[in-house]
């Protein structure tokens, strides 16, 4: 029996816990060597887009302390990326993000590529399950938790443009 991606790695399940191999452009069988990078990158994508979610939907009810951040100086969710363009405190989040990818990141994709870690591991496990079954369980539900809020924020963005107003998305 040929063996697969899914043979190696947590994921290939649905929300019902079926089979779901999911791979329509062959990307594991045509570049092997990268299918670390391609989950890690989808590890990063999901937990980033799980933190987007929350932060979309927060903001609409709560802000941090500041005038800039006000609801009076942005009334609408939507329009803080420009906002907050033109006053500055984007750029340094541009700057924190930056110094974590060459501080955390570079290091680990290099040790990634050298099979001294698993994709998305950064050894924070302390609240993991010393259970392997459960602790593949936890994987497969970050990876689809992660799948869907992909989709989700790309939705709650639309939305809010299509619409003009924050949550409920409607």
């Amino acid at each position: 029996m040929k063996m697969t991606v899914w043979d190696d790695y947590p994921g290939g399940v649905d929300f019902k816990g079926g089979e779901f191999k999911f791979d329509p452009l062959k990307l594991s069988e045509n570049y092997p060597p990268l299918v670390p990078w391609f989950r890690e990158s989808e590890i990063r994508h999901g937990r980033t887009a799980m933190l987007a979610v929350m932060g979309f939907i927060a903001t609409d009810f709560v802000r941090i302390p500041g005038e800039m951040y006000s609801f009076e100086a942005i009334p609408k969710t939507i329009d803080a990326h420009d906002a907050l363009l033109k006053s500055g405190p984007m750029y340094q989040l541009l700057l924190w993000i930056g110094l974590w990818d060459i501080i955390i990141t570079a290091p680990a994709c290099q040790a990634l590529g050298q099979g001294e870690r698993e994709a998305g591991d950064y050894g924070w496990k302390w609240f993991a399950p010393s259970d392997p079954a459960k602790y593949k369980k936890k994987q497969e539900s970050e990876l689809l938790n992660g799948r869907l809020a992909m989709c989700a924020i790309g939705g709650i963005a639309t939305q809010s443009i299509v619409s003009g107003h924050g949550f409920p998305f409607i």
